[in-house]
């Protein structure tokens, strides 16, 4: 003999939850814009460029408990990092800078991964934005 299958509860027979699951968190800066002396040859370091700068963090998902910014990665103090690194110059590739750029991101020990995209906005004439994205896990 089969049994018939069991119904399904529905959703009011079913405990509810008093807390959501906390899941994710993320940090964003989106469309940083920095003027630097960055590029393979001669000629385009010896003339400022324009970079966008996006950085997406994931983050310990930590929820603050009593509204301070030292329970939560300070956006401020990112940005301006940031910023210092890509106006310091010394690097030659895009590449290179997306590499210094997620080491300063896991200097904050809550960031467990970071995308970071980078583009030369004046490059080309007839390109919007050149440039390479990187994705890097602690």
């Amino acid at each position: 003999m089969s049994k018939a299958p069991a119904e399904p509860q529905s959703a009011s027979a079913q405990p509810a939850s008093t807390q959501p699951e906390i899941v994710a968190q993320r940090v964003v800066i989106r469309d940083l814009t920095v003027s630097c002396s960055i590029g393979v040859s001669d000629e385009e370091r010896t003339r400022r460029q324009r970079l966008r700068v996006n950085l997406e963090l994931l983050v310990e998902p930590l929820p603050p408990k009593h509204d301070n910014i030292n329970e939560v990665l300070d956006y401020g103090v990112l940005a301006e990092a940031i910023r210092r690194r890509c106006v310091a110059g010394g690097v030659r590739l895009l590449e290179t800078l997306a590499e210094d750029l997620a080491a300063i991101c896991f200097g904050f020990p809550q960031v467990l991964e970071a995308r970071i995209r980078i583009e030369k906005l004046d490059r080309y004439a007839d390109i919007g934005g050149i440039g390479i994205e990187i994705e890097r896990r602690r």
